[in-house]
């Protein structure tokens, strides 16, 4: 296929995606119509249930087994549906994260390379949007044991076509401030619990990000206040102010460590309460095979990956995975959310000469 032609197919593709909805909770139709399209595929395909696409190979044979992994769900639209194609780029609601890379894993599903050296399965699922603990992916892992014995997988997260290593932890928690109310105009009878929250935050906000070296990679822990709720009238002291508090931790501290450091920091002001805790994903050695030839197959730049995704979650289920894909981590999210073509079409050509090397 000429280069012209795969990047109108993998065009058209993204766009057919990006206009089936499928914000977080609802990606029912976006599943089934994945379903449809792969019913042809050579490798097969599958209703693995939840929200969840399995196709081509799910267990490992004689050959290495490598999985490319993509979530179906989006954020909620932002008066960016239906999509569109200017500009030589696809735009619309998931265009960057992460329906470009869905759109290339269902043409290497339809066509797979007649050379691969490797066999190769394809993940779909959804809900990854969601709090670590509403993920469908960690469910199906736990019952589809043939995707656990994957030598690799390809998490397609937007990576802007680097390689992105690891996955920081990511707490999310409630801070919550007391004091005693009173009336504004005799504020020394009472305990303002803004004033409390405000000289907490300004700790926490005096604090530099602590670089952590991981497998010759550079991550950054930091700490934000993300929220501030507190306060029932103009001439009211109040008495409770609640902050919520995002924090990303490095590979290779754990889940309990991070929680330790993040309540040794804010307990001293008021009480903490974790409301999730995703943990970090591990980096593959570096002397990982299949590693070191999808960056030969791609010239790709290798980066830490200062955000969390499920490559933690495969992680957990012993299976070594890593990010890469289409998709700009600067329009992830964004009003204006859009991917390159050309970001298609060399993702594409990067796994094709990856899956035959």
């Amino acid at each position: 296929m000429s280069s012209d032609a795969l990047a109108d197919r993998l065009a058209s593709r993204v766009l057919e995606l990006v206009d089936v909805p499928s914000e977080s909770g609802g990606e029912g139709p976006l599943a089934a119509h994945v379903l449809g399209l792969l019913a042809g595929a050579p490798g097969g395909v599958r209703d693995a249930g939840d929200t969840c696409v399995l196709a081509g190979a799910t267990r490992r044979g004689d050959r290495p087994l490598v999985l490319l992994a993509g979530h179906l769900d989006t954020i909620p639209a932002q008066d960016n549906l239906p999509g569109r194609i200017a500009d030589g780029a696809v735009h619309g609601l998931g265009a960057a994260d992460m329906k470009a890379a869905l759109g290339v894993m269902i043409e290497l599903a339809l066509a797979p390379p007649a050379a691969a050296t490797v066999d190769v399965g394809f993940v779909f699922f959804g809900r990854e949007e969601l709090p670590f603990g509403d993920s469908a992916l960690t469910p199906l892992l736990a019952r589809e044991a043939g995707l656990r014995d994957a030598d690799l997988v390809v998490v397609m997260e937007p990576t802007d076509n680097e390689l992105h290593a690891g996955c920081v932890g990511n707490i999310n928690a409630t801070w919550t401030f007391r004091g005693t109310a009173g009336h504004s105009a005799r504020p020394w009878l009472a305990d303002n619990a803004i004033h409390r929250a405000g000289r907490g935050i300004a700790e926490l906000a005096a604090l530099e990000p602590v670089d952590h070296e991981f497998a010759g990679l550079t991550f950054r822990e930091v700490i934000s206040a993300v929220t501030v709720q507190g306060g029932i009238a103009r001439n009211v002291v109040p008495d409770t102010c609640v902050v919520e508090i995002n924090m990303r931790y490095a590979p290779g501290t754990s889940a309990e460590d991070a929680e330790a450091r993040l309540r040794a920091l804010c307990e001293p002001h008021g009480a903490l309460t974790i409301d999730g805790n995703a943990p970090s994903g591990a980096v593959p050695g570096q002397d990982h095979a299949l590693v070191s030839r999808l960056v030969r197959a791609g010239g790709l730049a290798v980066a830490p990956k200062q955000a969390w995704t499920p490559v933690a979650e495969f992680a957990a289920a012993g299976v070594d995975a890593i990010n890469f894909g289409p998709g700009a981590p600067r329009f992830a999210h964004r009003r204006d959310e859009q991917v390159d073509v050309a970001a298609l079409v060399r993702c594409h050509e990067t796994l094709e000469r990856f899956l035959c090397a």
